[in-house]
């Protein structure tokens, strides 16, 4: 019996695509009239602002120097007491408001902060520009999670280390593990240290959604009081030429992992992110630093930035992919994509590539692609896709593909030259010998394959199969003669 046609497999709804496709660029348009009152306020404002900010910043400074006079930052450290705790907590505090009163912002606080006792940690979300320091002003100057290149920062690399803030290095390669230790030493201790305030996100957003929250302030398993800021201006990044800046800052209540929590701190910081996301009235979405990262890469490869998106927390968690492996897959789709607009493949390009004519079958595989059937495959289908289709599947759909793109004239049966003609093309090497392994499969010595054929063949030797790829052109199932040592290639897609 000839198999039926396959179409689309069915899309798994964790896999569809978030409710924000970019969290991380700002979309800044500013009218005429808007362009012409930044410019006059700017003129007047900025000059006064900065002479302000400078006599602050020329107090703030000796102040600091005091406060951190023969302080280790490394090593046993121990949290500050007596005056040097009092400048900390009340001088340097006042100063930091005062700045902040300078460049314009008014800020209201709605709710109560929790004492270190009751919520060890601060989550401040959602993290969107450096301005979110205030909220460490409002908190009373907690200690802090820093890049330990911080402190070597002129004059607020001095105001860094008034904190005390756990430090992470990039050139440690147990500065993850030391980090999360130290957290959760200072965390556990009763009162004796301040409060850690940590911005779970780990990277800048534009307020549209909450991405994936990291996992180092909820390790410890303690209770942690989520923090919201909001600034109702959509002027942020001209702060200093408005008149002021309005920012909300506001303490829920502090959230008490349960007993499954305490276990599994993704559980736990997922629950935090529910509760700040419906205070926020905001969608939650599974990007991640690493997405940032992508986008680099992806703007490095000649592609639109955007392309490199992918929701990494979701992909890397239900596809067990690591970074450097969707890395990798990135530049096989620029090799794709790159002549492509918007850094999208369509068919076209993807029949191109293959080195294959546009046919039902070859339609049908790029529709596995395109998830959302708009016609194109983006990156982040294209990472499904290959990581789906790469994997060992002997289901009759699949099966039933992979006989129709050997079948090129449609007929029910697979011949050597086609099944030859194929292969050579997949795979780019013009003399390939594929007469032992078409032997192989054509059990009945017809001299050519049915789809019985092949398909007992496939779901036989399911358990010797393993996945590998050809220069991301097409995705082979290998298998391993385990007496001659040698490898047969048959091709699913």
């Amino acid at each position: 019996m000839p198999p039926q046609r396959v179409y689309a497999l069915p899309r798994q709804r964790s896999l569809l695509l978030p409710a924000v496709i970019n969290p991380f660029t700002h979309d800044l348009k500013l009218t005429k009239a808007e362009k012409i009152k930044c410019f006059l306020l700017g003129i007047i404002l900025v000059p006064l602002r900065g002479i302000f900010l400078l006599l602050v910043l020329m107090v703030m400074w000796p102040v600091s120097v005091m406060i951190t006079f023969r302080q280790s930052l490394k090593g046993a450290v121990e949290p500050m007491t007596g005056w040097r705790r009092f400048m900390h907590k009340r001088v340097m505090t006042f100063l930091g408001r005062l700045y902040f009163f300078g460049m314009g912002f008014r800020v209201v606080v709605k709710g109560k902060q929790a004492s270190s006792v009751k919520a060890p940690i601060l989550a401040v979300a959602p993290h969107s520009s450096f301005f979110d320091a205030i909220v460490c002003i409002e908190a009373g100057l907690p200690s802090t999670v820093s890049r330990s290149e911080s402190l070597e920062a002129p004059v607020f690399g001095r105001f860094l280390r008034c904190v005390q803030p756990v430090l992470v290095s990039r050139k440690d390669p147990d500065s993850r593990r030391n980090t999360i230790l130290e957290i959760e030493r200072r965390a556990k201790s009763g009162g004796h240290w301040p409060q850690v305030l940590i911005f779970p996100e780990g990277t800048c957003t534009n307020r549209s959604c909450l991405i994936t929250f990291k996992q180092g302030a909820f390790v410890p398993g303690v209770p942690v009081q989520p923090v919201l800021i909001k600034y109702p201006n959509k002027l942020l990044l001209l702060t200093l030429c408005q008149l002021y800046t309005a920012v909300e800052v506001e303490f829920l209540p502090p959230q008490i992992p349960t007993e499954m929590e305490k276990k599994c701190p993704i559980k736990f910081a997922q629950s935090v992110r529910a509760v700040m996301a419906e205070s926020l009235g905001l969608p939650v979405t599974d990007h991640t630093y690493e997405d940032c990262r992508l986008m680099i890469a992806a703007g490095e490869l000649t592609l639109p930035m955007e392309a490199g998106l992918v929701e990494f927390t979701k992909i890397s968690r239900k596809l067990e992919l690591k970074w450097d492996s969707v890395k990798k897959e990135l530049e096989s789709f620029a090799n794709i994509a790159c002549s492509c607009k918007g850094g999208r493949i369509t068919i076209e390009e993807f029949a191109s590539f293959l080195k294959l004519p546009i046919s039902p079958a070859l339609q049908e595989l790029f529709s596995l692609f395109d998830r959302n059937g708009d016609g194109t495959i983006d990156f982040r289908e294209y990472v499904i896709g290959v990581t789906v289709l790469c994997r060992p599947a002997n289901n009759e759909e699949v099966i039933q593909t992979a006989f129709k793109l050997f079948d090129i004239d449609e007929d029910n049966c697979i011949t050597q030259e086609e099944f030859s003609s194929l292969l050579r093309s997949a795979l780019g090497v013009c003399d390939l010998d594929v007469h032992s392994l078409f032997k192989e499969i054509d059990t009945d010595g017809s001299g050519h394959i049915t789809y019985g054929l092949y398909a007992n063949c496939s779901i036989y030797h399911s358990d010797k199969i393993e996945v590998s790829s050809q220069s991301s052109k097409i995705y082979t199932f290998t298998q391993t003669n385990h007496q001659t040592q040698l490898s047969d290639t048959i091709i699913f897609f």
